[in-house]
């Protein structure tokens, strides 16, 4: 068996990322940018007013002034303040030649064309001012290669002179279940059969990421059904399948993937819930057995599956992150295999909820968290710090 680390790495390695696309910046959120997005243009362009007020001179902080015109959002004052001289100015206007500081309008008294001071005075040059390039300046990445574009990068980029961003496409993913006991979600169900949970689940967790996901109907325990499925599913980016992955009679995802054309680079994970993960190719796709207990198919979806089609689709940070809060409760010494435990996050704690069983989806369901336990893990005692994964 092969560490959780390793895996994750060894799956890296089956393909690169895929092909891309440029999209305009509306159709480019939760897509990964395949390329430094550089500032075209400097923001602000010029010294803008941070606030309502009058553009004067620091050296002329005591006032009185007199106002010699106006600068407005797009319509800014085109001549120069001069000794004794302000502008009236709103926020977001350029910030006119001469002056270099900004009094807001609740500190003076005007009448007419006269403005005096009647609050606190300037302390500093500069004072409610937007310095030119002060957010950033042309030919500065302002969003780098391999970052998930959500809203606020859109944005940036909007402002910082683009229309379009170049992005990895979508991928073409196929999910399969396997098993003889499978009925849809819905359907009556006899005492060996159970409801085919984990094609709603997957499809659930990969929601909102940048694929095209085709779910097959349950493939029955018989190798050459599980061969001809997974031949006509050579061109996807990913193959998922779920069940299938022990070693069982009825285990049949490896022998029908091998007669089907493909590679296996490994089997089984030193990992729990979820050792029997497989790894492999068919033709462009990269082979993602996983196991059918539920709770295991989550679980090495959320470490694998996720995390491939984030570096597929060009992540720079594939992986989930890693976070750290105290335990509530004593933690037992683990064993030789990683373990992921059903917990509760409660006033900053971690509770480990329900049974720890990769069948039990109530506990899960429950759950906030994942209790991170390393390979042979000593005794933890209650208000140790230990590392987890949030859950959605």
């Amino acid at each position: 068996m092969i560490s959780v680390e390793e895996a994750q790495a060894r799956i890296f390695a089956l393909k690169p990322p895929v092909g891309t696309e440029r999209l305009p910046l509306a159709e480019a959120a939760g897509r990964w940018a395949a390329e430094d997005v550089v500032a075209l243009r400097t923001q602000p362009a010029r010294d803008l007013s941070a606030m309502d007020g009058y553009a004067i001179r620091f050296a002329d902080a005591a006032g009185p002034w007199t106002v010699i015109g106006e600068s407005a959002a797009g319509k800014q004052y085109t001549g120069a303040v001069g000794a004794g001289e302000a502008v009236r100015i709103f926020t977001g206007s350029v910030v006119p030649q001469g002056a270099d500081t900004v009094i807001i309008q609740e500190n003076v008294e005007r009448t007419d064309t006269l403005v005096t001071l009647s609050g606190d005075a300037p302390k500093k040059a500069g004072q409610n001012v937007r310095v030119k390039g002060g957010d950033f300046v042309a030919g500065a990445v302002v969003v780098p290669r391999g970052a998930e574009l959500h809203a606020r990068h859109l944005a940036l980029a909007a402002m910082a002179g683009h229309g379009t961003l170049l992005v990895h496409r979508k991928l073409r993913i196929a999910l399969v279940s396997t098993g003889d006991e499978l009925v849809a979600p819905g359907e009556a169900c006899a005492e060996d059969q159970i409801p085919a949970s984990n094609g709603v689940m997957l499809a659930a967790m990969v929601r909102g990421l940048p694929v095209e996901l085709s779910e097959y109907p349950a493939v029955e325990d018989d190798l050459d059904a599980l061969t001809r499925q997974f031949r006509a599913l050579a061109d996807q980016d990913i193959i998922v399948t779920t069940g299938g992955a022990s070693v069982g009679d009825h285990d049949l995802i490896v022998p029908a993937l091998k007669a089907a054309g493909g590679e296996i680079v490994f089997w089984k994970i030193a990992m729990r819930p979820g050792k029997p993960v497989i790894a492999g190719r068919l033709g462009a796709a990269v082979t993602l057995g996983l196991p059918g207990n539920p709770v295991s198919a989550f679980v090495t979806a959320m470490l694998y599956l996720r995390p491939l089609i984030a570096h597929l689709c060009g992540a720079s940070a594939p992986l989930p992150q890693r976070l750290a809060a105290k335990t509530g409760v004593d933690l037992p010494p683990n064993g030789p295999r990683t373990d992921h435990m059903r917990a509760k996050l409660v006033d900053g704690k971690l509770m480990p909820v329900g049974v720890n069983d990769s069948a039990m989806l109530a506990a899960l369901s429950d759950a906030n968290a994942l209790i991170i336990r390393e390979s042979d893990a000593a005794f933890t005692p209650a208000g140790s710090e230990v590392p987890y994964y949030a859950l959605a």
